[in-house]
C-alpha cells in the first residue's frame, strides 16, 4: 500500500507548487527552517536515506520578502524552543538544588526563586512560540 503523500508526489508534475506537511517536526520536535514557506517539486536522480524511492522532492521557495519573514519566523520559533527546553532545564536544576538545601533558609529560598522564574519563562516560551506559529500560519 502506497502512502497517500507518496501518491500525492508522484500524481503531481515537476515544477508544480507544493506545500510543506504542517505539524512534521524534526529532532526534538524543532520546526524545519522552511515550515512555513511554500516549494516547488524538484527531480532527484539520486537515491538517499532521506529519499529512498528516489521520487521528486518539495524544494523550499523564497519568491518575495514576506517568504523572507517566514523564514525568520522559523527561525524564532526554533531559538524559542530551544529557551524552552533551558527553562525546563533551570527547573530541575531548581528542584535538585531544593533537595539539596538540606533545609537551610536561604539555600532553600533560592531555590523556589530558581524554580518559579524557570515556570515564569517557560510560560512565556511556549505563550510566544504559540504566537508565532498562529502568525506566521496566518502571513502563509
Amino acid at each position: 500500500m502506497i502512502s497517500p503523500v507518496i501518491a500525492a508526489v508522484v500524481a503531481a508534475k515537476i515544477g508544480d507548487a507544493c506545500t510543506f506537511p504542517k505539524g512534521v517536526t524534526s529532532f526534538l520536535s524543532f520546526p524545519h527552517w522552511y515550515q512555513y514557506l511554500s516549494g516547488t517539486l524538484q527531480p532527484t536522480v539520486a537515491v538517499s536515506v532521506a529519499n529512498p524511492n528516489g521520487l521528486p522532492m518539495c524544494t523550499p521557495l523564497l519568491a518575495s520578502l514576506a517568504d523572507t519573514w517566514l523564514v525568520v519566523a522559523a527561525i524564532i520559533e526554533i531559538l524559542i524552543r530551544v529557551a524552552a527546553l533551558m527553562a525546563v532545564a533551570f527547573v530541575m536544576y531548581g528542584g535538585v538544588s531544593y533537595m539539596l538545601s538540606q533545609g537551610e533558609p536561604d539555600k532553600t529560598a533560592q531555590a523556589r526563586r530558581t524554580i518559579v522564574n524557570a515556570l515564569i519563562g517557560l510560560a512565556l516560551a511556549i505563550s510566544a512560540a504559540a504566537i508565532i506559529a498562529f502568525v506566521a500560519g496566518r502571513i502563509n
